[in-house]
């Protein structure tokens, strides 16, 4: 089936910028499909000719803004229904409550954050942000495992209200195999897997254009074991959000979510056996813009 791009620059509520870095991301993601159907010696990107279908959805009118919690609870549902897999490109991390509310039941969330997004200290807002939304979410909550956070506020046992497991960056780092084990053992009795990541979750020394770095994140060498324990063809997305290119250092971060778009579309379509679904309307509703 076709792969689903969503661009979703949600960034109010906390995050003003990430919205450019979701469309900056989608702007690479049309490139990787402009030199698909391009390149005439055989490529891997091949995989991707005619496949990667892309929609953004705009946050231009005041009504909009209103409603952008329904309008991308519809839109993800939309998705879902005709798509084998999709991209879920956000703004701030508030941009990805629509899918979490949506998701199928008996769905395993595997997040990728450096912070648990369960505050609720003095100076948080007992309203609903892009730090603290994990309490929105109504209840049943998705089954969910965090990953890398270096958070020094939140107790064990509140966190352990809203996720099944918690490693934090430095669990990672000194127990990788435990983690990776225990991962695995998760994702094979899980149905569905969604994995959501915060690129805040890297260290910033390999991805400084986040709005609240922290230090100690996770490196390459942390990652890649923990991103293989948990690929499988059981994932039916990913969301990706935090990205601030007015706080990138020479397009560092630029490059290198580029080139991890790119391998992770290449991962779903070798997963996604090609069929003949049917084209996208170009007629474009709710807001949103064509793909370019």
């Amino acid at each position: 089936m076709n792969l689903a791009v969503r661009v979703f620059p949600w960034d109010q509520f906390g995050g003003a910028g990430t919205s450019q870095g979701a469309t900056a991301l989608a702007d690479v993601v049309r490139e990787i499909r402009r030199d698909a159907q391009r390149e005439q010696q055989p490529c891997r990107t091949h995989t991707l000719r005619d496949r990667l279908h892309i929609q953004e959805l705009a946050f231009t009118q005041p009504q909009h803004c209103r409603t952008w919690r329904e309008r991308g609870r519809r839109w993800f549902r939309r998705t879902l229904q005709r798509h084998s897999f999709i991209l879920w490109l956000g703004g701030n991390h508030l941009s990805v409550l629509p899918v979490l509310e949506e998701l199928p039941p008996q769905t395993l969330v595997l997040q990728f954050d450096a912070h648990l997004d369960i505050h609720d200290f003095d100076d948080t807002l007992d309203t609903l942000s892009h730090g603290n939304y994990w309490r929105f979410l109504p209840q049943p909550r998705p089954s969910a495992i965090h990953l890398g956070h270096r958070d020094l506020f939140v107790p064990p046992e509140e966190s352990r209200r809203y996720f099944t497991a918690v490693y934090s960056a430095l669990d990672i780092t000194t127990r990788l195999a435990d983690v990776t084990a225990d991962l695995q053992r998760q994702v094979s009795q899980a149905s569905r897997v969604w994995i959501d990541i915060d690129v805040d979750v890297f260290d910033p020394a390999l991805c400084p254009a986040v709005q609240h770095p922290l230090p100690f994140g996770l490196t390459s060498a942390a990652f890649w074991p923990l991103w293989q324990a948990v690929w499988s063809e059981k994932v039916l997305g990913v969301s990706l959000s935090e990205f601030d290119p007015g706080r990138d250092v020479r397009d560092q971060s630029l490059h290198m979510l580029g080139w991890f778009l790119e391998h992770l579309l290449l991962q779903a379509a070798q997963c996604q056996p090609m069929s003949a679904a049917e084209p996208e309307p170009s007629r474009r509703n709710d807001g949103t813009k064509p793909s370019g």
